[in-house]
């Protein structure tokens, strides 16, 4: 009994090997140039602080002018200052 579950199991394990090879075989790999020369974005730092008065202040560092706007932006809304 034990001999038989060991051959099944054997059997089932090397079958798949073989399929594998045979697909290996047909693959091809193609390079997209413009997938490689997409960086990511940095986000953009923001320093918040909060007075004992319950005002805020904050600080916005980044590369992107655009997204250090946007973010200022947000933050003045999110905090009701405009």
């Amino acid at each position: 009994m034990r001999v038989n579950a060991l051959l099944i199991s054997v059997a089932m394990f090397l079958t798949p090997v073989s399929v594998c090879a045979v697909e290996k075989d047909g693959f091809q790999f193609k390079k997209q140039p413009e997938l490689q020369q997409i960086k990511p974005k940095k986000p953009v730092k923001i320093k918040l602080r909060r007075s004992p008065k319950d005002e805020y202040t904050w600080e916005l560092a980044g590369d992107d002018a655009d997204e250090i706007v946007k973010t200022d932006r947000r933050l003045r809304k999110m905090l009701n200052l405009q």
